[in-house]
Order: structure tokens, then sequence, then C-alpha cells
């Protein structure tokens, strides 16, 4: 479609347009004209909102849908258009479906699931067959057919040789290896941070050093190979530091941070309110601290929501035999402005794309509309009828947020929330 995006502050550094108020013509896909006072002869759609701010799109490295076999916690059609109501035009789509994302044939299931949405949807490919770590999957088949990346979705790889041996053979082809970083016999039966709030509440603990550990031993696995690593969900102070001088070293390797790690700490726990059940836990307020200056200073490359929709029946129940995850999309934006500038929120929300080799381009002229619309002012409690996820898991029930999304321009398509 053909639009008109009337006075919009532009958010991009890269833009000679950045922090100026100006007028957009949008036809066929791509910008036509930036200025101010843009005439409209033709008498195309135009668009004008309140304190409209505009980035280039925002990208989630982690979202788990359900589809296929788990269309009860989500569906891909109707996931991509939260994650566009939620101002992302593209998201990072992770492997634990059923049955998992492991072959040629599955990521072009979900890519062709998601053609005719204004959310671009990018797979991450299971890094071992059924996510099981015993055999490494169908690996460059899967990059042939679009995988942007290589994981099992909240699994470890136990095994440091099969993660050695990937590490190697994705070189041939500039593949990137996600790697969760728990080492599972520390954490043991444990279902929350280890601490006092743990140990208040009688519940069985996961020490930072079930993450620490294991990054550790995945750095020098990465310094060995000289292959390209991402650490995801990154959550405790020396998890942040260990990433920090492997970046001096000049290491390959990216981290990420979620939305609820930089927001709650394991004081949420006190009701035994299973929503705050995540995967790596919520830690103390000395590690959210921490992961909030590593995201200041770069040693954390992007944010994500890790959005995972759990149905009730696995959700609902007790705090110990509760799944973990919470949903994010829909407060993302709002959630992180309460603790982070704007400034760094565009940036953490768009810089990832680098890392998964999607291309961007600054908002110029004669560039491709891939645009996230928000404003940034202004206060909301989140509540039920903020949901527009299928399922209902989300830690951010109650909170204060800041700013709104409007939404998105991507493919051609403006899709604005009601």
């Amino acid at each position: 479609m053909n639009l008109i995006i009337r006075e919009a502050r532009i958010i991009d550094p890269k833009s000679p347009f950045d922090n100026k108020i100006v007028d957009l013509i949008i036809e066929d896909d791509s910008v036509t004209k930036i200025g101010i006072g843009l005439p409209n002869p033709n008498n195309i759609e135009e668009l004008k909102l309140e304190n409209l701010h505009l980035s280039q799109g925002w990208f989630d490295s982690s979202v788990s849908l359900g589809e296929p076999g788990y269309e009860d916690r989500e569906t891909i059609a109707n996931g991509l258009k939260v994650a566009g109501k939620s101002g992302f035009t593209g998201i990072a789509l992770q492997p634990n479906s059923y049955p998992v994302i492991d072959n040629q044939s599955q990521i072009l299931f979900v890519k062709n699931k998601a053609n005719a949405c204004a959310t671009q949807l990018y797979p991450i490919g299971a890094l071992t067959k059924g996510s099981e770590g015993k055999d490494l999957a169908e690996l460059f088949d899967m990059k042939n057919a679009g995988a942007v990346a290589f994981g099992d979705y909240n699994k470890s790889q136990d095994n440091a040789n099969m993660l050695k041996i990937a590490l190697q053979y994705v070189q041939d082809f500039d593949g990137l290896v996600i790697a969760f970083p728990q080492d599972e016999k520390i954490k043991g039966n444990g279902v929350v941070n280890e601490g006092v709030v743990s140990t208040r509440l009688g519940l069985k603990g996961i020490p930072n050093l079930a993450e620490e550990l294991q990054i550790a031993r995945n750095l020098f696995l990465v310094e060995y190979t000289g292959g390209k690593m991402h650490i995801p969900t990154v959550s405790t102070a020396k998890a942040v530091q260990l990433i920090r001088e492997a970046k001096a070293k000049g290491l390959q390797v990216t981290a990420s941070a979620t939305v609820h790690h930089l927001v709650f700490t394991d004081e949420k726990l006190e009701e035994f309110d299973s929503r705050h059940k995540v995967s790596p836990p919520l830690r103390t307020d000395i590690d959210r601290k921490a992961l909030i200056e590593g995201v200041l200073d770069g040693t954390i490359d992007m944010i994500t929501s890790d959005h995972n929709p759990i149905d009730i029946e696995h959700k609902k129940m007790e705090f110990d035999l509760a799944k973990n995850g919470t949903i994010g999309l829909e407060s993302a934006f709002g959630a992180l402005m309460t603790v982070l500038p704007l400034e760094t929120v565009i940036e953490k929300l768009t810089v990832g794309k680098a890392t998964f080799g999607i291309k961007s381009t600054p908002i110029v002229e004669g560039a491709k509309a891939n645009f996230s619309l928000f404003n940034p002012e202004g206060k909301s409690t989140f509540a039920n009828t903020s949901i527009l996820s299928k399922s209902k898991n989300s830690a951010f029930l109650g909170m204060k947020l800041k700013g709104k999304v409007y939404g998105i321009y991507n493919q051609g398509e403006l899709l604005i929330t009601e």
C-alpha cells in the first residue's frame, strides 16, 4: 500500500533525519520522499498519530510460538500479528515445536506459513536432531532453506566435543551457533535462583555457577575453534563480565538479555506465582543492575522478549511442576522504557539483525520501508486486555509501563493496534 506518514520523529543515528520531525512518502514498499509538509497530489492514504516516533523495524532474537504441534499455545499467523502490533517487523523463531525444527522441510514449512504476514519470520534450526543433544542436525541444508542460526532452545549442550565440532563445521557457510548457558548437573532440580529468596520460600535453587561455568567452557571452545557463537538470555553479573572479557580478546561472541531479567528480580516470587517461573530464573538486583550496565556498555548486544506461550494446563499449577516461560512481545517496549533511555531501547531492539545476517538500511529516501511506530511518552498498566497472544502467561500483568507501541509498516502493509 502507498502511504504518507505525517510528522514523525525519526530515531535512527544512521539516518541524516535522526531526531527530526518529517513526513515520509511510501510507494511500492519504498521510501520515495522525506521532508516537511510534503504535498499529497495523488490523495494517497495518510497516517498521523499523537507524538509519533519512527525507527528501523525492531527484531526479536528469541520467540517461541507453537505451530506445528502446539497450536493451542500459539499459531504462526497470530503470533506474527502479535509481534507486529507489538512493534516488531522481524522475529527469530525458536525450533521448540512438535516436531522440532531440525531439517530442511520444517524450515520451509514455517517460512511458508509466514509468507503473507507483515512481520517477517527468520527460523532458528535445532543444533541437534530432535534437540536431544546426541547427533548434529542437518545444519547446512537448513541454512540453505533459510535458517539464520542453530540452537536447541533452553537446552545446554553437555557434550563439549559436539559443540566444538558444530562451531568448526558451520564456519564453512558462515553459520551461527546459539549455546544456551546452563550446566544441567549443577542446576539439578532447582526451579528458582539460589539465594535468600529461595531459602525463605523453601524452593530448590539454581546457583549462578550453573550459568557461569557453562559460559566459561563455551568461550574456551569459541577461542579454540575460531567459530561464531551467540549466548542467549544471560542473567548473572559474572556472566556479563566473562562475555566482556571474551569480547576484549576479540572472540566472535554476541549475547542477549531478556526484558524480564532487566526489570524483575527473584523478589517477584514471593507469591509463588508461576508466571514468574522462567529459564534462566529471575536473579538478584545485583545481577539485574549488572545486566543493565552490560546493555549500556555494549557487552550485551541485544534485548529479547524470549516470548514463550505456555497453555494454562502447564502453567497454572504447583510452582515446582509448572513449565518455564512468559510471553513478552506485547509488553517489551513499555517495560524497557522504565529502565533504559529511549535511544538504548531502540538500538538494542534493532542491532540484533546484523548478528543473524539480516540486512537493515538507514531511514533514507530509496530505502525499503521497514518501520516500527511508537510514542515514548505516557503511562499505562499492563492488563489482561493488553494481551494479544493466545496464551496469557505474562509475568508483566499489573506492571506500570511507559510509552505506547502503535504498530509497524513492513512488507507493504500497515499494521496498527486498535
